[in-house]
């Protein structure tokens, strides 16, 4: 049994959490994981900006970060994402479709992350992306996927 606990603490952007229970509940099925505990925070500029820096050292806001909770060898997969909607809002804008598609593609993302997942070489990152647009595919939103140059 899965559980996915939405947060969103941050007033820049409406988060339909339905559509992004529907995409975290898509990947889990996909990946095989019967039982998870996950939560998704949905949060600023300032709010992300901050865990990048702390986390990764990276000095930006940043679109997710995937906090991997499960022990080792656990049966449960248990993590937490936190999701940048303003970062969210900014793709969306400037590539011009609806930021909850934007915000979907990121829960994909993280939670393939979580997954055990990784985008760290080019044949990591190829894998991802066409996940990412089986899921896309799946919840019948547009192919927004990152297209490697």
């Amino acid at each position: 049994m899965s559980r996915i606990s939405i947060a969103s603490p941050q007033e820049a952007v409406p988060i339909d959490r339905g559509r992004m229970r529907e995409a975290a509940r898509a990947v889990l099925d996909g990946e095989g994981v019967a039982d998870a505990e996950v939560s998704l925070a949905f949060v600023d500029n300032a709010t992300i900006h901050r865990l990048n820096q702390r986390y990764l050292q990276h000095d930006e806001p940043t679109d997710v970060l995937s906090f991997p909770l499960s022990e080792p060898n656990s049966r449960r997969l248990s993590g937490e994402l936190v999701i940048g909607a303003e970062v969210a809002l900014a793709q969306a804008q400037s590539r011009g479709h609806d930021v909850q598609a934007e915000l979907a593609l990121y829960v994909i993302h993280g939670l393939l992350h979580l997954c055990g997942h990784d985008d760290h070489d080019e044949a990591g990152a190829a894998a991802m992306r066409e996940r990412e647009r089986r899921y896309l595919r799946q919840l019948g939103l547009p192919d927004i996927a990152p297209h490697d140059e």
